[in-house]
This record gives C-alpha cells, structure tokens and sequence, in this order.
C-alpha cells in the first residue's frame, strides 16, 4: 500500500461520519474534486477501499440516501443518476436546480472550523496524494475546475496554511513542498498518526545526514593525513639519502624516526609519542622544518 493510500485509511478509520454539517461538507469537498458532479451525473472513482466503504455512509449520512458502487475492476466506481437526488445535493448547496452549474465552492457550507477542516478532507479524499517522506515531500490537490481550485486555495489561507499553487497539463494544483507544512495540513484534517511519521521519518534521515557527513569528513581527514603523511615520509628519505638522519639535530631526528615508525598516525599522535610529548603545533613546525630541509638536498 502506497503511503497516500495508508493516509487514506487513516482518515475514514479515525474520522467516524457523525455530524450532518461536517457530513456535507466533506461530501462537498468530494463533490467539487471528483470525477463529474452535473446536472445529469455525478461520478465519482477512486482506487481507495477505505474510501470506497466511506462513501455511502457520507451521503446517507448528508442527504439521507446513499450513493451505489457500479461495475467491478482495479478502482471503485459510484455513479448517481437520479435527477431528484441530484436536484436535492445541488440545492443543499445553494446551487439553483435548473441553472447551468458553474463549479464554485459556497462559503456558507463552510462557516464552522469543523465543517472546514472535513471539506479539505474530502478533497484530498477525492483529488489527493502525498508522496511517500522516504522519498520527498510533497502533497497536492488536483482538480479540472480554475475557480474551485483559487477558492480551495483561499479557504487553506484562512486556515492558516500557506500553499502553492500551479496549472499542470490543464489540471489545476494546490500544493505543499514543505514537511511542516504537510505534517500541519493532515493533522488539521485528521491524519496524526501519518503526520507523525512524516516527522519520524524526517529525523531519521536527518540522523542518517548528519552520520553520512561525518564519515565522510572523516575520511576526506583521514586522506589529508595520508597524503600528509607520505610527503613528510618522501621528505625524510631524500634527507636519508643524501645525508643520513644522524646528521640531523635530535629533535628533528626523534621526529623523523617518529614519522617512519608511525606513517598512518595523525600529527596529535605523534606529537603523544614524543619524549617528552609535545604540542601539536611543535610537532607540525618540526615536520615542516624536514621537508624544508629535505628541499636544499640533492636528488
């Protein structure tokens, strides 16, 4: 199951249809988002099973009659034809029965924070999908309506919720790129439990981030030292070649032999090593007094 589907699930298992004004609404939300909502016809088909069990409930419960599923395939199908149920929905929302429908969002529907929130619900029920958070975030409302979809985006801003919005491929969008932004929009329309993992997964990857960093800035030290480590060696052999370390003075003698005995060991190790120890820094102005020196000697 996709992580869109399981948030699906959430919302039709832990928001029972129990208000008729928040039952309206929703159903709104779905109406205005869904497949074809005419005069003649209203369609609606989604790939949810969730969804699919919720909706007659919906409409019983906002219009006192149910809504059938039609035909059997991969998807859910349901198909009102009835001209008097349609003529009753399209009234309770202050449509005129016989107008042409124009496909806007009636604000009186939603007056109370409650019916707002199941409105929002309903459209992402219908017109939704939020990408799984392992791989980015990304939620978006999708609808063929221009005026539906500015008056969606104006009822989000009321909200509290800042989206963004776009025309793809002549559908129109509401979307949120923003992990806290996603996380605040499904739990204002009743997905905790997602919202939470969202933010579990974010902190996961954060923490695998954050230890992705240091290995590698451990290894890009770890090359430094390597590669340190090797200029200083190519250092004290030319000295050896040309001169012989018990030519050197003793300090920079014990730091050659130091060097040769240790050539993967960082300067803070070497410097312990000494004796007496030393600073790291007096170690790193002996090592470079070395190959200073080692560059006055022949080839």
């Amino acid at each position: 199951m996709s992580f869109s589907s399981e948030v699906k699930a959430e919302l039709c298992r832990e928001n029972p249809v129990q208000k008729k004004c928040c039952a309206r609404a929703e159903c709104y939300g779905v109406l205005l988002y869904c497949n074809t909502f005419s005069h003649r016809e209203i369609r609606i088909i989604t790939g949810s099973d969730s969804f699919a069990q919720r909706l007659p409930k919906l409409f019983k419960k906002a219009f006192g009659f149910g809504i059938d599923e039609q035909g059997e395939g991969a998807k859910h199908s349901f198909v009102l034809t009835d001209p008097a149920q349609i003529r009753g929905i399209f009234e309770s929302y202050g449509y005129a029965p016989d107008s042409t429908l124009q496909h806007h969002i009636n604000l009186a529907v939603l007056e109370d924070e409650c019916c707002r929130a199941a409105f929002i619900r309903g459209v992402f029920l219908a017109g939704g999908s939020v990408m799984d958070p392992e791989k980015r975030y990304h939620l978006e409302l999708v609808t063929d309506h221009g005026s539906v979809s500015r008056e969606a985006y104006s009822v989000l801003l009321e909200m509290g919720f800042a989206p963004r919005d776009i025309s793809r491929n002549g559908h129109h969008v509401i979307y949120f790129k923003h992990s806290e932004a996603i996380e605040d929009f499904l739990t204002t329309i009743g997905a905790p439990v997602s919202a939470m993992e969202i933010m579990q997964t974010k902190v996961e990857k954060n923490m695998r981030n954050a230890v992705n960093r240091r290995v590698n800035c451990d290894s890009a030290n770890a090359d430094k030292v390597v590669s340190a480590s090797q200029t200083q060696l190519e250092a004290i052999r030319r000295i050896d070649r040309a001169v012989g370390l018990g030519e050197l003075p003793p300090k920079l003698q014990e730091t050659a032999l130091l060097r040769i005995a240790n050539p993967e060991a960082s300067l803070a190790d070497l410097a312990m090593l000494s004796d007496p120890p030393v600073t790291k820094s007096c170690l790193s102005h002996r090592l470079r007094k070395l190959t200073e020196l080692a560059e006055t000697m022949p080839d």
